[in-house]
C-alpha cells in the first residue's frame, strides 16, 4: 500500500516499508540530499525538517507517522533561497564547513515561526540540540537574531 505525503508542496505515493525513517525516503527514494544524516538518534539536528509546520528530526520519524503529513525541507523552505534565516547565515558568514546547516536553518525558521520576537537565552535555548563541529554557535545566535529583525520589518511593510 502507498503511503502519501507532500514534500516542498508536490505530492508523493510512496511504496515504502512503513517504518521507513523520512531521513531515508528523503535522501533516497526522493533524491532530496539537503537534508543531511548526522548521527540517527536524534542527537545533532542534521536531519531537521518542518512536519506539518514543526521542527522535527527526520531520522527520528517512520514514513508511516508521515503520512498524510506536509513537509518541508531545506530546499523547499524558499524557492529562490531567500528565506529571512538563509539571508541571514549568509550575512552573518555563519557556515564554515556546512554540513550541520540545513538542520539549523529548518530548526531557527520554526523556531521564529513561533517565537517572532525572541531573547537571546531563548535562542540558545531553541538552538542547543543542534550541534555545529565547527563551533559556530555565536555566528547562529547572531544570524537568528537578524533573521528575526528582518521578519519583523518584513511583516511592518506587509501590514502597513
Amino acid at each position: 500500500m502507498a503511503i502519501t505525503i507532500t514534500v516542498n508542496g508536490h505530492q508523493h505515493a510512496l511504496d515504502v516499508p512503513p517504518d521507513m525513517p523520512l531521513l531515508w525516503v528523503l535522501r533516497d527514494v526522493l533524491d532530496m540530499t539537503g537534508t543531511k544524516f548526522g548521527c540517527g538518534s536524534n542527537l545533532c539536528g542534521a536531519c531537521t525538517v518542518h512536519k506539518d509546520g514543526k521542527a522535527v528530526r527526520s531520522c527520528q520519524v517512520a514514513i508511516g507517522d508521515a503520512a498524510g503529513s506536509s513537509i518541508t525541507t531545506i530546499e523547499g523552505l524558499d524557492a529562490n533561497s531567500q528565506h529571512p534565516v538563509q539571508v541571514a547565515w549568509i550575512k552573518e558568514q555563519v557556515p564554515a564547513c556546512g554540513y550541520c546547516q540545513s538542520g539549523q536553518i529548518m530548526t531557527a525558521a520554526a523556531f521564529l515561526t513561533q517565537n517572532p520576537d525572541p531573547e537571546d537565552e531563548e535562542i540558545v535555548r531553541a538552538m542547543e540540540g543542534n550541534l555545529c563541529r565547527c563551533g559556530q554557535y555565536v555566528r547562529i545566535q547572531r544570524a537568528v537574531k537578524t533573521a528575526a529583525d528582518e521578519m519583523k520589518t518584513r511583516g511592518a511593510t506587509t501590514n502597513g
